[in-house]
């Protein structure tokens, strides 16, 4: 534990979830966590520390089967079971010291930010939401994110994806594959911009426990997860930011996603997936931090 955060526990699902609490002095409390296997401390160490120098409340959470959370098997990973982890976690920052629970917000980056979007629109009461860099699915973005990969390559994550799927029904281990690489290898990510991601999460191999791997079957079913359909039911004030030249989660696939939302704002800032991490971090933090203070810290208190 270190002075500025302690480690704090919650259930989701009859299983402890691990995060770290950042109390605050604002009464606004941001719930946080990675994109889909990436672990609470690569994945928002880095902007949770700016928020809390800002006077907010942090909770960042590892999800079921990830990092310090409990949860077997690890590193499968169900899209439903991490919106559950949300909704956990939303009802537990609630209860912390210091935190009024009409002043809410949720950020989440790529994978973690598309969930953000049905579990946002479950949960009208929240004060404010930050997408960034969001995978929204669709037809038009899988084909996108496709063309950067061969078709051997494709057809490997297809089958492997699949041996995966069928393993985990006869209670068989999973079968683990990386988070990126090059293209026209198998992996979850295999656009040009996700060979940034270790830089960006990891320099420095400064978190040498975070595996960097997924379970293929877990991979396989983003493909069919389409997360911005719910875009239009978010009632909250919606931060989306992208990046011109996303190969990942490009711009103009999120917007047209999202464009819906009835309070949706956009920041578009320069570079590739991870620039929000790297060359365009102050322009990214600055705008999140303008977007809470308009909307989560100058909230009136519910009656």
């Amino acid at each position: 534990m270190s002075v500025e955060r302690e480690k704090v526990h919650f259930v989701s699902g009859g299983t402890q979830c691990a995060a770290w609490h950042y109390p605050g002095t604002n009464g606004v409390c941001v719930i946080m966590a990675g994109g889909l296997a990436v672990t609470k401390e690569a994945a928002t160490d880095l902007f949770a520390r700016r928020f809390h120098d800002a006077g907010f409340s942090v909770l960042a959470f590892d999800y079921r089967g990830l990092g310090e959370s409990a949860g077997e098997p690890r590193l499968v990973l169900p899209m439903k079971a991490q919106q559950a982890d949300w909704e956990a976690a939303i009802a537990f920052a609630g209860t912390l010291p210091g935190t009024a629970p009409d002043r809410l917000a949720l950020w989440g980056f790529s994978a973690s930010a598309g969930h953000l979007l049905p579990v946002a629109a479950r949960n009208p009461q929240l004060a404010a939401v930050i997408l960034q860099t969001p995978f929204v699915g669709g037809l038009s973005a899988t084909r996108k994110a496709a063309s950067h990969q061969t078709t051997w390559a494709a057809l490997r994550f297809t089958g492997v994806g699949l041996l995966d799927m069928l393993g985990g029904v006869f209670g068989r281990r999973p079968t683990l594959i990386p988070l990126s690489r090059e293209p026209g290898t198998v992996a979850l990510l295999a656009t040009p911009d996700a060979l940034d991601g270790d830089r960006a999460l990891n320099p420095g191999n400064c978190h040498p426990d975070w595996a960097q791997m997924v379970a293929a079957r877990t991979a396989l079913a983003m493909v069919a997860y389409r997360p911005g359909r719910s875009a239009a039911r978010v009632r909250s004030p919606l931060l989306v930011v992208t990046c011109d030249q996303d190969q990942s989660t490009p711009a103009e696939e999120v917007r047209r996603a999202t464009q819906h939302a009835p309070l949706v704002e956009y920041s578009q800032i320069p570079g590739r997936h991870y620039a929000p991490f790297l060359e365009a971090h102050e322009q990214a933090v600055d705008a999140q931090l303008a977007f809470l203070g308009r909307h989560a810290v100058r909230r009136l208190p519910a009656r």
